[in-house]
């Protein structure tokens, strides 16, 4: 018996669907947004109403009723094209909904999902600090109870979608107490968006990604009912961390979608670019570069549909998200090289599609867990 890794008719459509949308909507226009460091409001709203916010979410609270691997599709076939609007997605759904759908109560999940889901407004992840990085247990940013709220003072940094004009909620991290053994006890609050106190800086001048919104916040004695905790006080940790168990699916389909749209768009220039009398691609040497570039492509696609097939089924899925990431990104990286290699001085200016490759894909090995981070992980589940 043979595995089929063919996708359903239903995924296949999706797959078709935003395919059709990332070469005929995103594609003509997303390189002026990118050049002037805009966010593609007009994009995203499309995206909202063609359903894409709420793909993972049971249509009871506005979703589509698909699940991770229907996210993924959408996610890589975007980010063949551009992975700005790929990360809009992403984080808009795996860090700015998911948390409230998977740890809110049913309240809070009426409040929020049916308006993030159609993305009319965007969700934000508020976890990083300037001191912390990888260490997201070594949390600075305290919230105190003071009767009937939550007093929260800190910043985070590096917070995606947390500053657009449609940004409606930033999930925060934050000490609310401390164990018996003197460490942090950390837990996740809600703060909507212009709650006196919340303070989005200007957004970050970025290497790349820069059609998306990225930004530092701030707390300043921010007050928020005691009902805007997520989930149980002190299980904030634990739930962050399922949390960036599930978003490294998510990155590991983007990181594949633009390795395989390096692929893509070398293979398009080596049919098309004469040197020496004849098309590049019908040098070896070029062959060679692109079969190295579609194999990578296609094992990090086996890689994360794998780790959210797992997740779908209810199956432990930490390494396997842990390797698809690490491997995704890693080899996301590798591909916009020799797509830039490929095309040539062509390849450093900014009209070619691949130069904006290469400035995107290097982050793919820092957010959401560094390479180094899965490593480690890696290691922990193999019982070492």
């Amino acid at each position: 018996m043979s595995l089929d890794h063919r996708l359903p008719d239903e995924l296949e459509e999706l797959r078709r669907t935003v395919e059709a949308f990332a070469h005929d909507v995103v594609a003509p226009q997303i390189g002026s947004y990118y050049e002037q460091h805009a966010f593609p409001y007009d994009i995203v709203r499309q995206m909202g109403q063609m359903g894409l916010f709420g793909l993972p979410f049971p249509e009871e609270y506005g979703g589509m009723g698909g699940d991770y691997l229907a996210l993924g599709i959408a996610l890589e076939e975007l980010a063949r094209v551009d992975s700005s609007v790929a990360i809009t997605l992403e984080a808009g759904v795996s860090l700015g909904a998911m948390p409230v759908y998977r740890f809110g109560t049913e309240e809070q999940k009426r409040e929020w999902l049916p308006k993030l889901c159609a993305g009319e407004l965007l969700g934000a992840f508020g976890l990083t600090e300037p001191d912390g990085g990888s260490d997201a247990g070594a949390t600075r940013t305290t919230a105190v109870r003071d009767g009937d709220d939550w007093v929260i003072n800190g910043s985070k940094c590096f917070i995606t979608n947390s500053g657009t004009d449609i940004t409606g909620l930033v999930t925060v991290t934050a000490v609310t107490g401390r164990k018996a053994d003197g460490s942090p006890e950390i837990s996740a609050i809600i703060v909507p968006a212009g709650t006196p106190g919340f303070t989005v800086a200007a957004p970050y001048s970025k290497v790349g990604w820069n059609a998306s919104d990225t930004r530092e916040l701030s707390f300043s004695d921010v007050r928020v009912p005691a009902g805007n905790l997520l989930g149980e006080e002190g299980r904030g940790y634990a739930q962050f961390l399922r949390i960036l168990d599930e978003g490294r699916i998510a990155i590991a389909a983007l990181a594949t979608g633009l390795a395989q749209g390096c692929v893509d768009e070398s293979v398009r220039y080596a049919k098309e670019r004469r040197a020496f009398g004849r098309p590049i691609g019908a040098n070896q040497a070029i062959q060679f570069k692109l079969a190295d570039m579609e194999m990578r492509a296609h094992t990090s696609r086996l890689a994360w549909r794998d780790a959210a097939s797992r997740l779908v089924h209810g199956e432990p899925f930490k390494k396997e998200a842990a390797l698809a990431k690490l491997y995704s990104s890693t080899i996301a990286v590798d591909n916009a090289r020799e797509a830039t290699q490929i095309h040539g001085g062509y390849g450093f200016m900014n009209e070619y599609p691949v130069a904006r490759m290469w400035r995107d894909a290097k982050i793919l090995e820092i957010g959401e867990g560094t390479s180094e981070v899965q490593r480690m992980l890696i290691a922990r589940e193999l019982g070492v």
